[in-house]
């Protein structure tokens, strides 16, 4: 579980070494992660959607699909790990290959297509004990349907043992998906799932490839249904300049090439909801700085994913270092005193 073995794992097909890797940390993890120090710094401790998070940082889903590394995960210093995204039903996904590494990029694309072994099994694997939230995303099966019904069957039976839920209508590589982040469809999900999640806190996860008249539309349904928090986005269809060779494969980019992109989105659903609800940034996060920027910007939380397949496990802890550092120069006594500021 150290950096040092990148070069073994780049060798092997990337599914392959995230599967490893996986399991490794569930190893790890189920052992009590022996060796673990996690950097915990009180003015890191944050309050959003009336969860406490020891920190703002977050595991994006996609990392854990079928929740077996929680423990693992939050022992590298995460302050949350957000399991899935998992369907009612077991789903193989997309035919492989499905995952490219974009290493001259530093970035990721992938058409996984919610490839998981279904929301019963993952909730059973949850652990009740944990030293951080717990969030679960979750999603509708491709041939549901009625993809509603699948969001409320998730929704419901998550409510139950997470900390919070996330509802992922984002997902470029399920056919017709996106089409429920608009519009009447998107507010009767909303309603759906609001009414499903009871008290517990739903979380929207949104696509950074919109347009201003669909920015503004999903913050007026997201105030309206009383979402706790909207996670601003997912992976991206488009294609800025990149040099990678699997550059042109289709699916969803993720890493530093999504960076200015999701910047740009966080910015625009700030302005568009007014801070009347907590924005989570993910896309492109690799550092201290661009943690504290996003947060400066409007983030309450933030979350990666691609960026440890080539910084290594050690990111979190030292991301959150940095985080801590940039706070105590520029005079702020919490996270949360900072967001929006920028």
């Amino acid at each position: 579980m150290t950096f040092a073995l990148r070069p073994a794992l780049f060798a092997l097909h990337p599914e392959r070494a995230h599967r490893l890797t996986i399991r490794g940390l569930a190893a790890w993890g189920a052992i009590g992660t022996p060796g673990a120090r996690r950097f915990d710094d009180p003015m890191l401790a944050t309050r959003v959607a009336d969860i406490d998070f020891g920190n703002p940082l977050g595991v994006a889903a996609g990392v854990d699909k079928d929740g077996e590394a929680v423990a693992g995960l939050h022992a590298l210093g995460f302050g949350a790990v957000e399991v899935g995204t998992l369907t009612p039903l077991p789903q193989a996904g997309n035919a492989k290959p499905r995952l490219f590494r974009l290493v001259a990029d530093r970035g990721v694309i992938n058409r996984m297509g919610f490839n998981n072994g279904g929301l019963d099994g993952g909730l059973a694997r949850l652990p009740a004990k944990r030293r951080g939230v717990l969030g679960l995303n979750v999603g509708a099966n491709k041939d549901a349907a009625d993809r509603i019904a699948d969001y409320v069957t998730g929704v419901g039976k998550a409510a139950a043992i997470t900390d919070y839920v996330t509802i992922n209508v984002s997902s470029p590589n399920t056919p017709g998906l996106r089409d429920l982040q608009h519009g009447q469809p998107l507010r009767d999900l909303l309603a759906a799932t609001r009414a499903a999640a009871g008290t517990r806190p739903l979380f929207l996860k949104v696509a950074p490839d919109l347009t201003p008249a669909a920015i503004d539309d999903i913050a007026r349904a997201v105030i309206d249904h009383r979402l706790d928090a909207l996670i601003v986005g997912n992976t991206t269809v488009s294609r800025p300049p990149l040099a990678s060779p699997a550059r042109n494969e289709m699916g969803g980019l993720s890493g530093a090439p999504l960076a200015a992109l999701a910047a740009e989105r966080l910015g625009d659903f700030r302005r568009a909801t007014g801070g009347a609800i907590p924005l989570i940034a993910a896309g492109g996060i690799d550092s201290g700085e661009e943690a504290y920027a996003r947060i400066r910007a409007g983030a309450s939380l933030v979350q990666l994913y691609s960026a440890m397949v080539y910084a290594g496990p050690g990111l979190p802890q030292r991301l959150l270092r940095d985080l801590a550092a940039l706070l105590r120069r520029d005079g702020f006594a919490s996270v949360g005193e900072a967001v929006g500021t920028g």
